[in-house]
């Protein structure tokens, strides 16, 4: 019993020197997606949705909740976002080849109409975040019009 009390003492310990360390903040401002929407140009209802259900992850900008205040949570919400903007950043938007832009669309297009993004993990404490029937049917068709704009464009052969 002694050597229990003393495990979970040594664990109390290193929770809290644990809280002393914390991850970098993705605390950018989201001046930095102004290249994202005028090149794709959003209707208002759709410009809300990603603002609601995606620039957390795929900005330069994240809200952070209130339990991002603990570790270990804030490392895995770093750790979130980092794969989030790894996969699409729309504040790195501008740096993109038409090609690379079309592709993600693509990739828009097909992750929310299978209900995979947002993540569940993320709607799990974000429910504001989770997208109805209407919501995603407005972000495919814009996506749809964006692609095809994108698909006018000439590119290099």
């Amino acid at each position: 019993m002694k050597l229990l009390k003393k495990i979970l003492f040594a664990i109390l310990i290193l929770l809290v020197i644990a809280q002393f360390f914390r991850p970098e903040k993705n605390d950018g401002n989201l001046e930095s997606i102004n290249a994202f929407l005028t090149e794709t140009n959003p209707p208002e209802n759709v410009k809300a949705i990603l603002q609601e259900s995606c620039f957390d992850c795929h900005t330069n900008s994240s809200r952070y909740p209130w339990y991002n205040a603990i570790t270990p949570v804030n490392y895995w919400l770093a750790d979130h976002i980092k794969d989030g903007k790894k996969h699409l950043d729309f504040s790195n938007w501008k740096g993109n080849s038409v090609k690379r832009k079309d592709h993600k669309f693509e990739e828009i297009i097909e992750m929310v109409e299978e209900r995979e993004m947002p993540l569940p993990s993320y709607t799990y404490t974000h429910s504001e975040a989770k997208l109805s029937d209407a919501q995603i049917q407005a972000v495919i068709e814009w996506a749809n019009q964006v692609r095809l704009g994108y698909a006018l464009v000439p590119r290099p052969e």
